[in-house]
């Protein structure tokens, strides 16, 4: 049956659902089997999933560095991976799978929003989201931090910047989840349904206030899309729903990983958080090295436009080729004691946010986000420590993040 892990053999390579977080094991610590790819099998074609699968940091950065490689899932070959993310027949290019000139017009007409000097102009607003979420849970023994603090900070962020009621938070946070879920190559039939259904309320509701922004604009993203001009080129409205779902999806569920994963390693990490309390400067390189050492987004994928080979091995045009950020940042070849985790990490770059010209937009804002989230953690809870249940990671393919994290502030 596909995807049922095979018989224990110390000598077999892993392969299909064993490298995604549907596999127990990986889903806990991926890392180990990351890096027995990674030194064993460095170029391995998972027949399971037909794609290739990559685990080095030389061949990961090529990859993503290569122009003539394709994200658009139309250029796959039929029963590759990639093929599992067509788009629903009429809908309008996703910048998340598209290829310049589209992706390169798309881009252009939302960047404005996302530029680091942009981005700093939030840092106020987010502060007091920040302090809103915090003082109800700061007066008790613990909290579930992802459920209270990680999971709603980036969504509230996302849906201000669009312009979205504030009553209709937890309908875009169920949905940005179950949106996420499309990247589950093994859902069933009822489980597609279920996501379709939740993605459909979410379209109606997104063309409903795009219809009222255009009646009577407001000073938010969703009324600047409207206007956006690029060249003489501008949204319409199919694309403009298109860019808010990818928005909410990318700005919400990925931030919440990153802020959960950042408490759950440094909490983990003794002496590395009693450096940051010791020196708060120091929580941009903790971002950095907490992207490296535990990557929110896992992997990434391309599709050749033309026949290639990388260590030997011959890829086709159409060919899906996954590339692990996760692996290529951990790689002993690119960092000294790669799976030391190290506030104080000099040159701490990493793959995780990409690369080439599909590198993260919304970079800048994620940064600022868990530098803000992570930083009033430990200045208001002096005392803050994992509580003894363990941590419940979410079984999503391609990301990597908490479901539950147990936290105690109350003084021991």
């Amino acid at each position: 049956m596909a995807g049922e892990r095979p018989p224990e053999d110390p000598d077999r390579i892993p392969t299909g659902i064993e490298l995604t977080a549907l596999d127990p094991t990986f889903r806990t610590d991926p890392h180990p089997v990351l890096a027995r790819l990674r030194r064993d099998e460095p170029a391995h074609y998972d027949g399971v999933i037909n794609r290739w699968v990559l685990t080095r940091h030389a061949d990961v950065e090529r990859v993503l560095r290569d122009r003539t490689m394709s994200l658009d899932p139309h250029k796959a070959n039929e029963g590759t991976y990639m093929r599992l993310f067509l788009p629903p027949p009429g809908q309008a290019a996703n910048m998340l799978f598209s290829d310049p000139p589209d992706h390169t017009r798309l881009r252009a007409l939302v960047n404005k929003a996302f530029t680091p000097r942009a981005v700093e102009r939030l840092a106020a607003r987010i502060r007091r989201i920040i302090g809103e979420l915090l003082d109800p849970v700061a007066g008790g023994e613990g909290f579930d931090l992802i459920e209270a603090f990680a999971g709603p900070l980036p969504v509230i962020v996302i849906a201000e910047m669009l312009g979205i009621d504030p009553a209709d938070r937890d309908d875009f946070k169920r949905w940005s989840e179950l949106d996420v879920r499309t990247f589950n190559p093994f859902l069933s039939d009822e489980e597609r349904a279920t996501v379709s259904s939740a993605l459909g309320e979410r379209d109606a509701y997104l063309r409903r206030v795009l219809a009222r922004r255009r009646a009577e604009p407001r000073d938010d993203l969703l009324s600047a899309l409207i206007t956006a001009e690029e060249a003489g080129d501008r949204l319409d409205d199919d694309e403009i729903v298109t860019m808010c779902e990818l928005l909410l999806v990318a700005g919400n569920v990925t931030t919440t990983d990153l802020i959960g994963n950042g408490a759950w390693i440094l909490l983990r990490h003794p002496e590395e958080l009693d450096k940051l309390r010791a020196d708060p400067s120091l929580v941009d390189n903790a971002v950095e090295e907490i992207l490296r050492f535990e990557s929110p987004v896992v992997q990434s994928v391309r599709i050749p436009t033309a026949d290639i080979a990388i260590r030997g091995c011959p890829m086709r045009r159409g060919e899906s080729v996954v590339v692990f950020l996760a692996a290529a940042n951990r790689d002993p070849e690119v960092y000294p004691e790669p799976d030391r985790f190290d506030v104080t990490r000099r040159d701490v770059h990493h793959q995780s946010f990409g690369g080439g010209v599909h590198f993260c937009l919304g970079a800048p804002l994620a940064r600022l986000e868990a530098r803000l989230a992570i930083g009033a953690l430990l200045e208001r809870f002096p005392h803050l420590r994992l509580a003894e249940e363990s941590p419940v990671w979410r079984a999503l393919p391609v990301f990597r993040g908490l479901a539950k994290l147990r936290v105690l502030v109350a003084a021991p």
